[in-house]
């Protein structure tokens, strides 16, 4: 076991919440109606959101109370409360997500999410630009349209981006292994920048509604974009075409690599009559080389590295969200690399995520 005082934590999964006002003030003119708003129905507030059913927004704090409270009051955009926030928890930097922004690439118009996604990088480098050491804020990136997102990859690069965002799904658009998207994926390469898929993105993960429907959707409609974009992208020949582009799939939990990464490579034996392409490499072989699985509290996939690969695994305390791990994340690592050797748990904890992210 590591001794965590002593070895830097990165957590490759935070979140930021947004100023409610973001949009509707930094949008052009033309896009500030169609802006991502609260609206109170019944005496209930929703996130309208173009695109999605309204959102159901969290209760106001005077109902909330104990660490559901605790991490109401956090993730907010003020950079010296979020470093005493993961000063508490032992974190050392952070990668940063948006929350409302989630829901940028679920609208079908390219250039109403580029336009959404341009206001909130603009506004991430003006609050955190000047803590490079803390925060790497990933740069959003709807890849609606190629021309649009190649441009704002360039853009983002020369601000001093780090990170890139794309969504997992993208509406009305093949997924990322047709060669349509060739154009993009050679200027993230061309960039240097990781590119990062965060679960429950491009389309709506609230797809069940009856009983059973937080848990059915959480881990098949959100988590299960883990599976999804990594069988399209090593399965695909993009990764091949493409070798120095590293990928994260990010909340995802890592528990079940292990059988796609197995799987894919029995399908590609087994299968070989209908495998288009013929790769060079095993599927999962590509995995291992360019790959990289976000998770927070996650027992089995820590105890499968061994197969799956310790340098494809990235901790993260997904602050201040419910199901993360703050503020209690020294006593989750200690106990989920109880038996782990000293030199692996610090890849996992902060080593791999300082290389991807250029801590």
């Amino acid at each position: 076991m590591v001794t965590t005082t002593a070895t830097r934590i990165i957590s490759s999964d935070s979140h930021v919440n947004e100023p409610p006002e973001l949009w509707a003030e930094r949008l052009p003119k033309e896009f500030r109606p169609r802006a991502p708003h609260k609206e109170t129905r019944d005496g209930v507030d929703y996130l309208i959101v173009e695109g999605t059913w309204p959102r159901k927004m969290p209760k106001g704090r005077v109902q909330l109370e104990g660490g559901d409270l605790q991490r109401a009051q956090a993730g907010g955009w003020d950079p010296v409360a979020r470093i005493k926030d993961q000063d508490l928890d032992g974190v050392s930097a952070e990668v940063i997500y948006p929350s409302n922004g989630l829901n940028v690439f679920i609208t079908p118009d390219p250039e109403f999410q580029m336009a959404m996604a341009t206001a909130y990088n603009d506004w991430a480098h003006e609050v955190f630009g000047g803590y490079r050491d803390r925060f790497n804020v990933a740069a959003l990136l709807p890849a609606a349209e190629n021309d649009l997102a190649a441009a704002e990859v360039q853009r983002v690069a020369k601000m001093g981006f780090r990170a890139l965002f794309m969504p997992v799904k993208i509406p009305e658009r093949p997924g990322y292994n047709d060669p349509i998207y060739d154009t993009l994926w050679a200027a993230i390469q061309d960039s240097g920048l990781s590119v990062n898929f965060h679960c429950g993105t491009g389309h709506d993960p609230r797809g069940e509604r009856g009983p059973g429907g937080a848990i059915i959707n959480y881990l098949l409609h959100a988590q299960g974009d883990g599976p999804y974009i990594v069988t399209y992208l090593c399965a695909s020949g993009v990764l091949q075409r493409f070798p120095e582009i590293h990928f994260v799939t990010v909340e995802t939990g890592a528990a079940w690599l292990a059988w796609i990464l197995q799987d894919m490579d029995a399908i590609y034996r087994d299968h070989h009559m209908w495998v288009n392409p013929k790769l060079d490499m095993l599927p999962s072989e590509y995995w291992r080389r360019q790959g990289h699985v976000g998770f927070q509290d996650d027992k089995v996939g820590v105890t499968n590295r061994g197969f799956t690969g310790v340098q494809t695994l990235l901790w993260g305390n997904d602050y201040p969200h419910h199901e993360g791990t703050w503020p209690h994340s020294q006593e989750s690592i200690a106990e989920m690399f109880r038996d782990v050797p000293e030199d692996e748990t610090r890849q996992m904890i902060g080593g791999t995520a300082a290389k991807v992210y250029g801590f």
